[in-house]
C-alpha cells in the first residue's frame, strides 16, 4: 500500500525501514480502494453447493453428501446454482430422472447464485 501511494506512513520507528519508508507504526489511507470483486458471483463446484446449502438436504433436512439437479441433465439440466441443490442420497433416488414437481416433493428452499464474498466466509468456519 505504501509503494502504491494507497497509504502513507503517520507514525514510524526511526531505526527500522521498508524500502525507502520508515517502519510503520500507523498508516493513513490516503484512499479507499473497494473491493467489487468480492461481490461477484461465485465460481461453481460441487463443494461449493454443499456449503451453500450447509450440508442439509433440499428436500428432507438430513444430512447431504450428493448434488441433485432440480432439471435432470438428460432433459437439459444445466451444471449450475440455480438448478443444483444439496441432497441426501435417499431423495436423490426418490426423484430420479424427474423434477421436483413431478416427484411430488418440495424444496425446503430456493437455489441462489452465492458472492465470493460469502463463499470465502463459508470456507472460515470450518
Amino acid at each position: 500500500m505504501l509503494f502504491r501511494g494507497v497509504a502513507v506512513v503517520h507514525e514510524a520507528d526511526a531505526d527500522r525501514r521498508i524500502g525507502p519508508h520508515p517502519w510503520p507504526r500507523v498508516l493513513r489511507l490516503v484512499r479507499y480502494v473497494v473491493a467489487t470483486w468480492m461481490y461477484r458471483p461465485a465460481a461453481y463446484g460441487r463443494e461449493a453447493v454443499l456449503r451453500r446449502d450447509q450440508h442439509s438436504c433440499a428436500y428432507c433436512g438430513a444430512h447431504a453428501d450428493t448434488i441433485d439437479h432440480l432439471l435432470p441433465r438428460s432433459r437439459g439440466g444445466t451444471w449450475d446454482w440455480l438448478n443444483t441443490v444439496a441432497a441426501c442420497g435417499r431423495c436423490n433416488s426418490r426423484k430420479g430422472n424427474r423434477t421436483p414437481g413431478e416427484a411430488g416433493m418440495r424444496l425446503r428452499f430456493e437455489p441462489w447464485v452465492p458472492t465470493r464474498i460469502e463463499v470465502a466466509a463459508w470456507a472460515h468456519r470450518r
